[in-house]
């Protein structure tokens, strides 16, 4: 569907056209130097000159063009919000990882206490799925009714089932709660870029690939936690015949852990940040007061200047195409899917962006699922004590939080920006994954695998940057769901391939690094390159 176009627009009161700006006139808003990066796709007028106003704040002179003199968001700047934001946000992304590692550090133990009656690849298959269907729920959800309570609920769901699974009495009800624990992680993640990204200064964007290093931070909490409580032999048992639930507390003190610390997570959410709804959601539902307010406030607060008006908006139009009059509908959630296919060239970004993600989440979780057995297979785990193997298992996750740390700088600079940072973090990756295929002891084991961690965050970091940056705003998080939700299809496929597959040959391996290749190829095609922009 084509984006309706606004009505109501003075042409005396906004004689800019975002679309078509005349470079030689406004050279502040030129292709490439600091212009919206939708700005040239003919979307909704007003939403447009509002977006404009809202990232870049021009001074009203009736009858002339707007004068670009001050600006809103940039104006405010980098403040104490933003670092709370950076840390808050970034607990959002340290559970996700968090989340994704817990079900399988506890798989082993847990499926012994139970007998190993089932499916073993179980957990894998129910935060996988759990994680698919609250990106699609939460995402949309978002869109429909604003980024604040979606924040806000989804992170003390996730607590609150992990909780609840450590206390879990059979396999299936455990999986269920692993499920839920998905549920509230997998729309914690796209809730997190969303509401950063929407309230960055332009020149601060590249913080939003940075702020993936809190997703190796999460895996290394996991990693400490599993070290700590399931190498002790008072809380583990080593065999199905003689496991009782008093002698296997490992996996259960481990879920405990990690679910009071994300609670812990879930309040300083609620009691620090305190939340209101993001400028950008605002500006899509045309409630201009409210966004100027909570721009102002922020502003006022830490002593900052914003010259941002409500009537500045209102001169620019009523916006059309965010919303339908029921927000409870099949048409909203039409409108927002659609929006997401508005001109070619965001059609061709959008389908890039969700194959770029269906290929990560094809090879991501299909390396972890062979590699036990195949490094079995060729000794690399002769000799390792359970202690040896979870301390390995902390070095590998500490080391992928300097991953995005370095493609935080990289996508920075002029040379490289995002495009090309996903190029290299993913060559690069490539490279010691087929190196990965002559490792035969314990010591190359730990080396590749630190490697490996280190240069799939610096692609993994800026792909979930790169994602919410260059869709639209008002259909961003369904766009960023269904992104996670074709990253999450393949990581139940690739548990089901693991289960029933040979995993012991160096095929997979290959395939991985193959699966690289093409995620390099789709990133340099990738038509939109935010450096320099902002951020609609």
């Amino acid at each position: 569907m084509a984006a309706a176009h606004s009505s109501q627009v003075d042409p005396e009161k906004a004689k800019i056209d975002l679309g078509h700006s005349n470079d030689a006139q406004h050279p502040d808003v030129a292709r490439g130097d600091g212009e919206d990066i939708l700005a040239l796709q003919d979307l909704d007028a007003a939403l447009n000159m509002k977006m404009h106003l809202v990232n870049n704040v021009s001074l009203l002179s009736l009858g002339r063009e707007f004068e670009l003199t001050c600006q809103a968001i940039d104006e405010i700047g980098w403040t104490p919000y933003h670092w709370k934001l950076f840390v808050l946000n970034g607990f959002g992304y340290a559970v996700d990882s968090l989340v994704l590692l817990l079900q399988s550090v506890i798989a082993t133990p847990a499926f012994t206490e139970f007998g190993q009656v089932g499916y073993s690849a179980g957990l894998t298959i129910s935060v996988y799925v759990g994680m698919l269907t609250g990106a699609i729920f939460w995402g949309l959800s978002a869109d429909i009714i604003g980024r604040r309570w979606a924040f806000n609920i989804s992170l003390f769901i996730c607590s609150g089932s992990a909780i609840v699974a450590g206390a879990a009495p059979s396999w299936p009800s455990l999986g269920f709660f692993i499920a839920m624990v998905g549920f509230g992680g997998g729309g914690n993640l796209i809730l997190d870029t969303t509401v950063f990204l929407e309230y960055l200064p332009s020149n601060k964007q590249w913080v939003l690939t940075f702020l993936a290093c809190w997703w190796g931070l999460g895996q290394a909490i996991t990693g400490f936690i599993a070290w700590g409580f399931l190498v002790p032999e008072q809380w583990n048992c080593t065999s199905a015949e003689n496991c009782p639930r008093d002698s296997n507390w490992g996996w259960r003190y481990t879920m405990f852990t990690a679910g009071a610390l994300v609670l812990v997570m879930s309040i300083l959410r609620v009691t620090i940040i305190r939340l209101k709804e993001t400028p950008k959601y605002l500006l899509g539902t045309g409630d201009d007061a409210a966004m100027v307010e909570s721009l102002q406030s922020i502003a006022q607060k830490y002593g900052r200047s914003c010259s941002l008006t409500v009537e500045k908006l209102e001169a620019c139009g009523t916006v059309e195409s965010a919303h339908s009059k029921n927000r409870f509908s099949l048409r909203e959630a039409y409108i927002h899917l659609s929006g997401l296919f508005t001109t070619r060239q965001i059609a061709i970004s959008t389908i890039l962006i969700w194959f770029s993600w269906t290929l990560i989440g094809l090879a991501y979780p299909l390396f972890y699922v062979f590699l036990s057995s195949y490094l079995k297979s060729r000794g690399a785990y002769e000799g390792v004590s359970t202690y040896d193997t979870w301390r390995n298992y902390a070095l590998t996750n500490v080391s992928g939080i300097f991953g995005p740390m370095l493609a935080g700088w990289m996508c920075n600079l002029k040379l490289l920006g995002r495009k090309y940072t996903m190029v290299i973090g993913a060559l690069v990756t490539m490279a010691f994954f087929f190196a990965y295929t002559a490792v035969n002891t314990p010591e190359q084991n730990v080396g590749f695998s630190c490697a490996i961690a280190f240069c799939l965050n610096i692609y993994y970091g800026t792909l979930y940057a790169y994602t919410p940056e260059v869709l639209p705003s008002a259909h961003r998080a369904t766009g960023n769901g269904i992104a996670v939700a074709c990253n999450r299809i393949m990581g139940i496929i690739s548990a089901v391939v693991g289960t029933t597959a040979d995993t012991s040959t160096s095929a997979p391996i290959y395939v991985c690094a193959a699966l690289f290749i093409g995620m390099a190829v789709v990133s340099a095609a990738f038509p939109f390159e935010p450096y320099g922009r902002r951020s609609s």
